[in-house]
């Protein structure tokens, strides 16, 4: 178990969430998670997850709590549950209404996406042939997420939105759960320019462990992994690195086809990562129990215990309290 002064902090899940996998967050000592509550949701469908929410806060509450804050991470330690922040993984749930970015952040939804894989209203996904940037919309909603303190996330968006999101933005911006396409080349990774331009201006990268996004899939060591993590660490900056591991522990493979399809084609999204099947995780990260075992391959790898402490959980822990907040106060 990690040391009663360490955080680790993920910065993407979404799991088929019951007892077991609360129950492995607290054994792997898991202090805060940032967890998706729409894919191609609309508002109102999106509310309905955050309801569910509701229900795991008032059944589980002995294992988790809602996170708003960074002082809520604090306090989920301090009693021994982990506090949980909510996301968007696409900007489906505001419609096409930039009042609704104001009311979810209220709701507590702290982290939204420009795109998920294809256009959206603002932006360019990363599976889009042509990537137009950055729209009118997504220039206004940018500023809009800026003011309130809703964090942009860029994990699935293409590379022209990526940059031109992170220069349109007045304040640090997130690539949650995504690796450098330089170490492994798929569509969701993120190039060096990108990765380079999010550190210049304060942003955060979480390492994705999804199977997909690793160089050998399920195969992929951990040696592997944290050479990655060192080579990242070397180009931007220790202090701009984290995990968002994208585990989807315990969904059935039909979340797939929801993940890649929604309801924008009757199954065509022929996007070249072959079945619609959740991928074995690689054997040094099943669940959230191993989360020791990426803090002693860091170790391992040659960072100090202060950069270990960064990597695991400090990092976002500084980007939450700088971000959650609307301008001026946070």
């Amino acid at each position: 178990m990690p040391e009663p002064s360490t955080l680790i902090i993920d910065a993407c899940q979404y799991c088929n969430w019951s007892e077991e996998i609360l129950g492995q967050l607290r054994a792997g000592g898991v202090d805060a998670i940032h967890v998706t509550v729409c894919y191609h949701e609309d508002f109102r469908e999106t509310v309905e997850n955050l309801i569910d929410w509701n229900r795991y806060f008032e059944t589980y509450a002995s294992l988790i709590m809602p996170g708003r804050t960074a002082a809520d991470i604090d306090a989920a330690k301090a009693s021994g549950r982990t506090a949980v922040f909510f996301g968007l993984q696409n900007c489906s749930a505001i419609e096409d209404d930039i009042g609704l970015v104001e009311i979810l952040h209220t709701l507590g939804v702290r982290f939204m996406q420009i795109t998920y894989n294809n256009q959206s209203l603002l932006g360019s996904g990363c599976y889009e042939p042509v990537d137009a940037g950055i729209s009118r919309m997504g220039k206004e909603v940018i500023a809009e997420m800026n003011r309130v303190g809703l964090v942009i996330d860029l994990s699935h968006s293409g590379e022209r939105t990526c940059l031109e999101s992170i220069d349109i933005s007045a304040r640090p911006v997130s690539i949650t759960h995504a690796n450098p396409s330089s170490w492994h080349k798929v569509a969701r990774n993120k190039s060096d320019e990108v990765l380079k331009a999010l550190a210049a201006r304060g942003g955060m990268l979480g390492f994705s462990l999804y199977p997909l996004h690793l160089a050998g899939g399920s195969a992929c060591t951990l040696q592997s992994f944290t050479a990655m993590v060192a080579e990242t660490a070397t180009k931007i900056g220790v202090d701009h690195i984290g995990f968002g591991s994208d585990l989807c522990q315990g969904q059935p493979d039909s979340v797939v086809e929801w993940m890649r399809n929604g309801r924008w084609t009757k199954g065509g999204a022929n996007i070249g990562l072959g079945k619609a099947v959740f991928p074995p995780q690689p054997s040094w990260f099943r669940d959230n129990r191993d989360y020791p075992l990426i803090r002693d391959g860091l170790a391992g790898r040659g960072f100090t215990t202060a950069e270990v402490d960064k990597i695991m959980g400090r990092n976002w822990y500084r980007f939450f309290a700088e971000s959650f907040g609307p301008t001026g106060k946070h």
